[in-house]
């Protein structure tokens, strides 16, 4: 965790015009830097799921921005997020995603430190000068300051002071509440495995994709066009039902598409879409047996309005900005993970939810399969895309993108200066731009 500050002369608020992010803040190394410093080691950061780290010693291994750390399980129950690297020489120290451990220990030269991150044992302590104290905290790893939990969902701050996790959230605890809550056993845990991509573009490329309405018609055409062409319903006694198909015919967005997904873009960066699957698995209204079994259990727990409440929320999309994208109704997540200024990892997961028949788990997990897989026909045409828009940037042709689409109708939607709009626009590229420049221009 590097907590040392740079010295950077950018114009921040010429770079984040709301007409337009400049090029430069795809493809500029200082910028990026900058991005590291003044977002990811200040703002809340989402660095795991308590499912994850269940008991004392359990941990996983992922990042905040450029910085490997380590959530970690303490033996008194609380959490804690560690530096990944060998206060020694620097060395990465833990290689495994995920596992149980009692202490870590450098593969270098075999410094030990706890659970908690203390330095325990050095070899040959001896050959070291007097002013040589393993209790040094300097020698320590280094900690997270805060390190807080809603709902499970684990989120850690390099910064000492700022906003509470909760003010952060903002509106966004609603698609959290709503994914706990569809567990009838009132749990969920992350299961059936993750998919892992990197893509050589921007961190920012993926939110400011996310939740525009107009590209899935043209961008995965190509998906569309198979899907449509199998006229036939699908085989019941197919793994999927039609689950995939149903996926990529969805895609077909039409104008008329576009004008009538609900689009809602907060302060904080945050944003998500109204839900445009409106047939088959995928659709709020579908009823099976599953579905049916599943909806009792949901009533069982919360009665049947709640329960109706609940799986009635019909959203895609729930970006939590900067890193983590909520699919509540589908039990998935995905989160970036900056590397460079042009090198960019997305990781995909799925949850199990308590107390739910096993088919709803399956079925999430054929989700996760064919949306984030790297054989996805659906994501690897945006990690194409992502790619082609990079070196368009780096190319300088472009000295800004053009973000306006829908810009004289966004209407202020509540208190905590969110906006909404019912036609096509480009209302959460400038939630995340104008959260961007706050957090830049702030020092």
């Amino acid at each position: 965790m590097n907590d040392q500050p740079g010295n950077f002369n950018i114009d921040i608020a010429d770079v984040a015009r709301d007409e337009g992010m400049g090029a430069r803040a795809y493809t500029d190394p200082v910028i990026f830097d900058l991005e590291m410093e003044r977002i990811f080691r200040r703002a809340w950061i989402f660095v795991g799921h308590e499912s994850q780290v269940r008991k004392p010693g359990d941990f996983c291994r992922t990042r905040m921005g450029v910085d490997e750390v380590l959530l970690v399980r303490q033996q008194d129950g609380s959490l804690r997020v560690l530096s990944n690297a060998c206060t020694h020489r620097g060395t990465r120290l833990c290689a495994g995603s995920s596992g149980s451990a009692i202490s870590f220990v450098c593969p270098y030269h075999a410094w030990a430190f706890g659970l908690d991150g203390k330095l325990k044992f050095v070899p040959d302590v001896q050959s070291y000068p007097a002013s040589f104290t393993i209790s040094d905290p300097s020698l320590g790893l280094k900690s997270a300051p805060r390190v807080e939990s809603y709902r499970g969902f684990v989120f850690a701050s390099l910064a000492p002071d700022g906003p509470a996790l909760t003010d952060f959230l903002g509106p966004m605890t609603d698609a959290i509440d709503n994914l706990v809550d569809r567990a009838p056993g009132g749990e969920i845990e992350i299961a059936g495995g993750s998919f892992r991509v990197r893509y050589p573009g921007n961190w920012k490329l993926h939110h400011e994709n996310a939740n525009d309405t107009v590209h899935p018609s043209f961008v995965h055409e190509s998906s569309v066009s198979t899907a449509n062409k199998s006229k036939v319903d699908p085989d019941p006694r197919l793994i999927d039902r039609g689950q995939t198909k149903g996926m990529m015919a969805s895609n077909g967005l039409t104008p008329k598409d576009w004008n009538a997904i609900e689009l809602n873009g907060m302060a904080q960066g945050h944003s998500f879409m109204g839900g445009f699957y409106k047939a088959g698995l995928l659709s709020r209204q579908t009823e099976d047996e599953v579905m049916r079994t599943y909806r009792e259990a949901l009533e069982a727990t919360h009665g049947v309005q709640k329960a109706a409440d609940i799986l009635g929320m019909d959203r895609f999309n729930n970006l939590v900005w900067p890193t983590l994208n909520v699919n509540a109704q589908f039990h998935q997540i995905r989160v970036v993970h900056p590397v460079s200024v042009n090198e960019t990892i997305l990781e995909g997961y799925c949850f199990r939810l308590a107390g739910a028949p096993d088919e709803i788990f399956h079925r999430a997990v054929r989700f996760l399969g064919a949306l984030v897989s790297p054989a996805s026909m659906i994501f690897s045409d945006d990690l194409e895309i992502f790619g082609r828009v990079q070196r368009g940037l780096e190319s300088g042709v472009l000295p800004r993108l053009d973000s306006r689409r829908g810009i004289e109708k966004d209407a202020p939607a509540g208190e905590d200066c969110s906006y909404r709009s019912t036609t096509s626009s480009e209302l959460p590229i400038r939630s995340q731009l104008r959260a961007w420049r706050e957090w830049m221009i702030a020092q």
